[in-house]
């Protein structure tokens, strides 16, 4: 038996193969990482809710099935964590809303399903922006989550929750949904991975909506390898989802075992940088270029003009399709009713709980969506964004004429103080400056570590962009950037664990 310390701070691939060997139980890996978590999330919040006997039945399943002698798939019984607006049948479901505070979903989330039928154990569901609206898991409705890197800081958002159980060794892989960057931007300021599948490659179906258009959940893991394994389990069409992808998934695991950017041209967006951006992550980022170039790739210069446009077109996309979406929250089909004792009408109590359930953050947005598509600023405002969105896609089909992926800094600034920007909304959309014309034009997207800023000694991310359904050159490039990095500086979250 490993003492739990250790189990702990295995990557997830390492805890499957002990797994499937018989050196570590799938019991024994849940209970070490339930310990952990009772230990340490008391100061982190990463969890809104821990589903200890559902995990350990999970865990005694794969037990029993290996005992049997069945072939165990390649993530059974390692643990997960997992984003707090996705359904699943029997465990609370609130998406970081009082409007839904106490509801239990009486069905699966299609990627829940997935984690399920591949053994994976989900410990529990965790915080997150209320509804996904937020770059920092400070719009929660119960209560901020703090980076374990230093918890006086924001974790990023809004999975927040899912990005700091990964830092905090509280579970070795997670989920994340990804509507401007919410994968990403978390995984950036939290030294983990995360990766934004191209749009429409793992279903929605059962992921509580924000902006239809732009929602898409993906892996949070530690490592590249270990994102690409859970990649590789929740992807796949779904003729559930209208929006689902009927294609192959891309061969991600291969890649990530096959990491190389030998030959490759690599394209660096001049819009990706310039004022706004700390000095620290604009060095580990020309850093990681460098190291590029040193791994073989050709290094070509881009110029995108319509991604300056990209934030203000993607704040009146994502507020209308929220606007439209959250309308079914009205207190009389299920989750919040306020005022209903009979001396209220239906709109009544529809606007009470409205009221009542929902945070500062979604009620702007809502009002920002309500009037992008009223009668006569339609077209001034929600038409003229997508025609923006249909520029971005552009610029982004011309640049991959030139290059097989393109890299930028993932967020302008590492972690920032919790509360440093909650009164000031611009600022805080700003932290998404990279991240969102990805969402806008669909393709596919990935955080990883580039090392700490030299001012703060806080986490950069590297952001690597693919072509839509080419997602395993995010994994290729990624795997090779971060051998690299091991070899010259080797992991910190592998090693140990940030202070806590």
């Amino acid at each position: 038996m490993t003492d739990k310390n250790s189990i702990i701070r295995l990557t997830a691939a390492e805890t499957a193969a002990k797994i499937a060997s018989g050196e570590l139980t799938a019991v024994e890996v849940t209970e070490a990482h339930l310990a952990r978590i009772e230990a340490v999330d008391e100061k982190v919040h990463a969890f809104l809710h821990v589903d200890r006997e559902g995990a350990l039945a999970q865990a005694r399943a794969v037990d029993e099935k290996r005992e049997r002698g069945e072939k165990l798939g390649p993530l059974a019984g390692v643990p997960l964590a997992l984003k707090d607006i996705f359904t699943t049948e029997g465990v609370p479901t609130t998406v970081g809303s009082k409007i839904l505070e106490g509801w239990i979903p009486p069905y699966d989330a299609t990627l829940t399903k997935r984690l399920k039928a591949a053994d994976v154990v989900i410990l529990g569901k965790t915080n997150m922006d209320e509804f996904a609206m937020g770059s920092s898991t400070e719009n929660s409705a119960f209560g901020p989550t703090g980076n374990p890197w230093d918890l006086t800081r924001i974790p990023g958002g809004s999975g927040g929750g899912s990005s700091a159980a990964l830092a905090a060794h509280m579970a070795p892989l997670a989920i994340g949904t990804d509507t401007g960057g919410s994968i990403r931007q978390p995984a950036a300021v939290t030294g983990t991975v995360g990766v934004k599948p191209t749009y429409g490659a793992v279903s929605r179906y059962g992921m509580v909506a924000f902006s239809s258009s732009l929602d898409q959940g993906g892996p949070c893991a530690r490592t590249v390898l270990d994102a690409a394994l859970l990649h590789e389990v929740i992807a796949g069409h779904d003729p559930l989802d209208s929006t689902s992808i009927d294609a192959p998934v891309p061969p991600v695991v291969e890649a990530a075992r096959n990491g190389s950017v030998a030959g490759m041209r690599v394209g660096v967006v001049k819009q990706f940088r310039g004022e706004g951006y700390q000095a620290g992550v604009i060095q580990r980022f020309d850093e990681s270029v460098a190291l590029l170039k040193e791994l073989g790739a050709e290094i070509v210069e881009l110029d995108c003009p319509s991604f300056d446009l990209a934030l203000s077109a993607y704040y009146l996309i994502a507020p209308s399709e929220c606007s439209s979406n959250l309308a079914r929250f009205d207190g009389l089909r299920y989750g919040l009713r306020t005022g209903d004792d009979g001396t209220h009408s239906a709109e009544e109590v529809t606007s009470l709980t409205r009221e009542a359930g929902f945070g500062p953050e979604v009620k702007r947005r809502i009002m920002l969506g309500t009037y992008a598509l009223s009668s006569g600023y339609y077209d001034a405002y929600y038409g003229s964004a997508q025609k923006v969105r249909t520029l971005i896609k552009q610029d982004f089909d011309k640049a991959f004429e030139q290059v097989d992926v393109i890299v930028s800094p993932t967020t302008p600034t590492t972690a920032f103080a919790i509360g440093e920007r909650a009164d000031d909304p611009m600022a805080m959309y700003l932290a998404d400056l990279c991240t969102i014309p990805t969402n806008l034009a669909g393709n596919a997207a990935m955080s990883l570590p580039c090392g700490l800023a030299p001012e703060d000694n806080l986490p950069v991310g590297l952001q690597i962009i693919a072509p839509v359904m080419k997602d395993d050159r995010l994994y290729k490039v990624g795997a090779a950037v971060e051998a690299a990095f091991v070899e010259k500086w080797g992991h910190p979250l592998l090693e140990e664990a940030p202070s806590l």
